[in-house]
């Protein structure tokens, strides 16, 4: 038999064994109130649609596109982040369209890493800034996160740790699965950082647009000399809620954009154009229509914080993302996050991802997605109610 020796080293995914029983309860009759995936509920915004439409329709439109996307768009990603950041960008030279931010981090990974490199990711973490390294052959080690840690501590422990030194590392703010954020100092101290210790940085903005409460997520490019050590992803997943559109950007080092281009001229022929078309349209014109967005995620959030809270469940209302970090109730926490998951699937028929599928510092928690509407979000509520009073 053959020897797959980069898939040996995956390990069993973690979401799956929450995924089989709500497969079950479903197959049963069971309604599921599902927050587990962050899979976009809400329509892109029609004018966006329209666009596609009307591009899709020219059959110039119908051939290859350029991997690295067309002009247009490049310029349309560049100026966004002027107005939105203040941010100077190139767009023939620090800007490449990727298929999705998770496309790209991968085959970023991929130009960047060789077998036994050392990268630093959070613990807990999006899994492909884990996996994108290991599937390269790379060791990662993880950096804590979290409440009543200091970050930097804990990266300055590992550095004196850890041989050979890191070749990279993988930050995401506003975080998934933690929502936690930062402010633009914390980029400013991780420039200092890669500087002192010559690493490169790629930072993971999926984020950026979803913010609350007054809070604005700065770009890890507005630090001063960002683009001298690292590279920005940028997605229109959520802000835009284009999720099955696949459309993201990588931004910042000359050198970085260049070996991402160079791969991915090798690996693929780009984002249909129609896409990449109406994907302009929306960077350039979108502003109102993302506001819209960010809104019903805030409302979402304050119900489920609220119903929450209400029924013993303490938690803090994120500032940012579509997700709600909850630490497991008291009573409840010695189960684990699997446990507790499948608790709540069969008791409360609430499906939620447990905290370890992001690393070993997230089994005190769970992550809602706040992908199911209020009246959904308050069934919700009422389950877990139910369940919470049972297991008394």
């Amino acid at each position: 038999m053959s020897d797959f020796s980069r898939i040996d080293r995956l390990p069993p995914y973690a979401f799956a064994v929450v995924g089989e029983i709500k497969k079950k309860l479903r197959q049963e009759g069971v309604d599921i109130v599902d927050f587990s995936m962050g899979n976009p509920d809400l329509p892109t915004p029609k004018f966006i649609v329209d666009k596609l439409c009307e591009a899709a329709r020219k059959p110039v439109n119908h051939r290859y596109s350029v991997s690295r996307g067309i002009p247009n768009l490049r310029k349309a990603i560049c100026d966004l982040y002027k107005r939105k950041f203040d941010v100077d960008l190139d767009p023939n030279s620090e800007a490449i369209a990727t298929i999705g931010s998770k496309e790209g981090l991968a085959h970023l990974c991929l130009a960047m890493l060789n077998p036994g490199d050392v990268v630093f990711a959070p613990d807990p973490t999006y899994p492909i800034h884990v996996y994108a390294p290991v599937l390269c052959g790379a060791d990662v080690r993880r950096i804590p996160v979290g409440p009543g840690r200091d970050f930097f501590e804990d990266l300055q422990l590992a550095m004196k740790q850890t041989w050979p030194k890191p070749k990279l590392l993988i930050i995401s703010y506003p975080q998934n699965p933690t929502t936690e954020v930062v402010d633009l100092a914390f980029f400013e101290r991780i420039v200092e950082f890669a500087k002192e210790h010559k690493i490169w940085v790629i930072h993971d903005m999926a984020y950026a647009d979803l913010c609350f409460d007054g809070y604005k997520a700065p770009s890890f490019l507005q630090a001063k000399g960002a683009k001298d050590v690292g590279v920005e992803f940028y997605s229109m997943t959520k802000g835009y809620s284009m999720a099955g559109w696949r459309m993201g950007f990588c931004l910042g080092n000359k050198e970085i954009v260049h070996a991402l281009t160079r791969i991915k001229s090798y690996l693929d022929y780009g984002i249909f154009q129609p896409i990449q078309i109406a994907a302009t349209v929306g960077l350039n014109e979108g502003e109102e229509a993302v506001d819209k967005i960010c809104d019903e995620y805030r409302k979402r959030r304050d119900v489920l914080c609220a119903g929450l809270n209400r029924v013993g469940w303490p938690v803090e209302p994120p500032k940012a993302t579509m997700f709600v970090w909850a630490r497991i109730p008291e009573k409840f926490r010695h189960l684990g996050s699997m446990e507790f998951s499948k608790l709540l699937l069969e008791k409360a028929h609430v499906a939620v991802q447990p905290g370890i599928g992001f690393g070993q510092m997230g089994d005190e928690y769970v992550r809602f997605a706040i992908i199911e509407n209020l009246k959904r979000t308050r069934q919700a509520i009422q389950g877990i109610k139910k369940m919470m009073q049972e297991e008394l």
